[in-house]
């Protein structure tokens, strides 16, 4: 088990890190925020020009056909500068399935999204406890009619696919491809800029090349399950490492009593709180994606790694970014400047995966399984 990346890796980590520094800057987006636009445009073309977007995309559609290592690096990029773009909802909810299950015809679908002309998104969330499918999928005829509600799905209003897991009668679990039209949008509060919505599924009615895969065995729902946390606890593995660096250069020129806060020991303490509970979650984030990248190989614990991940991102990195806004005083509630950004996207995140408590309940559950 090596986390180094290689040299290929750590040239698309400097690629992905360069271009969202110059891009992402703290004008550019409180002009973003200002304008109400739903994700910063120019952020997201930038990114398809220089190939980000297509990481994890089959050659076919343009993309290099890399995997799970590399899209977590870019998503780290993104969640170190809180940068506005639908990065997760269109490639760690959306791209993952479609390229590992998808027939020809859906990953057609993929080769716009390289050029960044269009976004794709998925609906992880239901009520009630993460990775719960309530969903139903009745046949009907050569199609199918779907009856649910999903939640928190971002961008659904302006994305042209949005994935729905729901079970089949009589089968499994599997992943539909809808068009936002079909479906009732309703927004949902977001602790961030992104876009979030209620869909409803009254009834709607989709054609049978609407499966992702043409099966519903579970295997593409597992793959948009784990996609959805992988990519959620590496977006807050950056956010994370963002607001730490936000906060370290602080102390050092912030002065009290005519000493840099950094000079004082509680203050060293805290810092190395936040160092810590962001070392845990890189660890486990890594590993996760390690996992996922060598596929069967490691089947037997992925969703155990991926639920201490979870656990870290949904408690210690929230608990870590209070401290950080503690050390900052007052200045780090203010709204022009960048701390609160990582404060809503760790705490944002910190829901999606249902928390604390539910991520050690579902580990408790995962680990009495393997040892019976």
């Amino acid at each position: 088990m090596d986390f180094n990346l290689d040299e290929t890796q750590q040239e698309l980590r400097g690629l992905a890190a360069d271009l969202l520094t110059r891009e992402a800057t703290q004008e550019r987006l409180e002009a973003f925020e200002k304008s109400g636009a739903p994700y910063e445009v120019g952020i997201w073309k930038a990114l398809a020009q220089a190939g980000l977007l297509g990481i994890c995309l089959p050659e076919e559609q343009g993309g290099a056909g890399l995997g799970q290592i590399e899209l977590t690096v870019i998503l780290r990029e993104v969640g170190a500068r809180v940068a506005p773009v639908p990065t997760y909802a269109s490639l760690a909810l959306a791209a993952v399935p479609i390229v590992r299950h998808g027939t020809a015809e859906q990953k057609s679908l993929l080769a716009p999204l390289n050029e960044g002309e269009t976004l794709l998104t998925g609906a992880y969330r239901e009520i009630g406890p993460a990775g719960l499918v309530a969903t139903t999928a009745r046949r009907d005829g050569d199609g199918f009619v779907l009856t649910g509600v999903k939640t928190f799905v971002p961008y659904a209003a302006e994305a042209s696919r949005i994935l729905i897991p729901a079970q089949v009668e009589g089968e499994g679990a599997g992943v539909f491809l809808v068009e936002p039209g079909d479906v009732s949008i309703k927004p949902q509060p977001s602790a961030t800029t992104e876009p979030l919505a209620r869909v409803e599924l009254d009834g709607v009615r989709v054609g049978a090349d609407a499966l992702l895969g043409g099966v519903a065995d579970g295997a593409a729902w597992e793959t948009l399950r784990r996609s959805a946390v992988a990519g959620a606890v590496a977006l807050s593995s950056g956010v994370i490492e963002g607001a730490l660096n936000l906060t370290t250069e602080y102390v050092k020129t912030r002065e009290q009593f005519d000493r840099p806060l950094a000079q004082f020991q509680a203050v060293t303490m805290q810092i190395g709180d936040v160092y810590i509970a962001k070392r845990a979650l890189d660890v486990a984030v890594w590993a996760g994606a390690w996992r996922l990248a060598e596929g069967a190989r490691m089947e037997n614990d992925i969703d155990e790694v991926l639920a201490i991940a979870s656990f870290n991102a949904a408690g210690p990195v929230v608990k870590a970014l209070y401290t950080c806004q503690h050390l900052h005083g007052g200045i780090g509630l203010d709204v022009t400047y960048p701390l609160h950004r990582y404060f809503a996207w760790a705490k944002h995140y910190g829901h999606l995966l249902g928390g604390a408590e539910d991520q050690l309940d579902t580990l408790g559950v995962l680990v009495a399984a393997r040892e019976a």
